[in-house]
């Protein structure tokens, strides 16, 4: 059997475009895996799934092989490698597949389990249902060991008038004119009724961030919408936030224009924002072989799915951002190969500790 070279994986994995079809880099994973005497199923919704060991206690490896667009090629300047998903989240999966691969469960099980959407829907991670005792998901946290993150909800409030002349507006419903109201409620929800301060995570963000209405500049405008963005922070819900702020819209804005506060359309549900204990055991063991922290996430991820059943912790090689600007998402994405190798030892110890 051939040993396996985190690294070397790693580049075929950045050279391997995954924006736009996850295709040939789900047949690498897989491939890889069967290269080394493992027995991976892809299941209808996309994952890639591997075992080791039985019984308990479980533990699961998580991240994603999608990327966003547009893809930029690998490149390599000593120890920084550049290109599209070298450290979103290509990196991680390079470090926790070279875990999974060198651990060997004394007693209980550890599963890799590789979604296909992170980037978009989360179609994969949706329908995943493992029963862990605790998971590691996958991320560029500059191999810090992140115990919270922020949810991230979307949403619309429709405002609905009457139109009418603009040469008598009086005869009409402004729902354009409403707007100010609809604005002014965004603005104030969370001082009047909002989650209160998390003491990791800060406040939660309610953000406006697209507005169309009307259809003509002589006609008194029957529609309105505004796009808003809410980034939560535990313990707020989906039902908390979106039966809270409706309410607290339908109250500002006149009451001859309707208002409805809807969630965005999506197959999945929203990404919640998550809190795991630091004295959880795989936060323990991360951080006894090495990881920093805890500390929380800057974004929100895939873990608020796992986060629900079990102790979950993100963690990775690689930036958000560095004192230059952005990093992941960026067109001057990059890691440091020598975090790739620390991430996969670190797991490699903590795993070893677990299992």
């Amino acid at each position: 059997m051939p040993e396996f070279s985190v690294l070397d994986f790693h580049e075929r994995a950045v050279r391997t475009p995954s924006h736009e079809d996850v295709g040939e880099m789900r047949d690498l994973l897989v491939g890889t895996l069967r290269e080394h005497g493992c027995d991976p199923e892809v299941d209808d919704a996309g994952n890639v799934l591997a075992s080791k060991g039985t019984g308990t206690p479980h533990y699961v490896l998580n991240t994603h092989i999608d990327t966003v667009p547009p893809h930029v090629p690998f490149s390599r300047d000593g120890d920084v490698v550049e290109g599209r998903g070298s450290c979103d989240a290509k990196g991680p999966l390079a470090a926790l597949l070279a875990a999974f691969l060198a651990v060997d469960p004394a007693e209980g099980r550890v599963t890799l389990a590789i979604t296909p959407d992170e980037e978009t829907d989360s179609t994969g991670a949706a329908a995943l249902d493992l029963d862990a005792d605790g998971v590691v998901v996958g991320e560029p946290t500059d191999l810090e060991a992140c115990t919270s993150a922020r949810g991230r909800f979307q949403g619309t409030v429709e405002l609905t008038g009457e139109g009418a002349h603009a040469a008598e507006p009086g005869t009409g419903a402004n729902a354009v004119g409403a707007a100010e109201h609809a604005l002014e409620a965004v603005r104030t929800y969370d001082a009047a009724r909002g989650a209160a301060e998390h003491p990791e995570l800060g406040p939660p963000t309610l953000t406006p961030t697209r507005i169309a209405g009307g259809d003509a500049a002589n006609r008194v405008p029957d529609e309105c919408t505004i796009v808003f963005d809410r980034r939560t922070v535990p313990p707020e819900t989906q039902t908390d936030f979106f039966e809270g702020f409706a309410a607290y819209v339908r109250d500002a804005v006149p009451d001859h224009v309707g208002v409805d506060v809807d969630p965005a359309e999506r197959e999945t549900p929203f990404l919640e924002a998550f809190d795991t204990p630091d004295d959880s055991a795989v936060v323990d063991a991360l951080v006894a072989a090495g990881a920093g922290g805890p500390r929380p996430f800057g974004a929100a991820t895939e873990a608020s799915y796992f986060a629900a059943d079990a102790p979950t912790v993100v963690f990775g090689p690689g930036v958000l951002a560095d004192d230059d600007g952005p990093v992941a998402h960026s067109q001057r994405e990059y890691v440091r190969q020598s975090d790739v190798e620390r991430a996969a030892g670190v797991v490699t110890d903590a795993l070893d500790s677990l299992v």
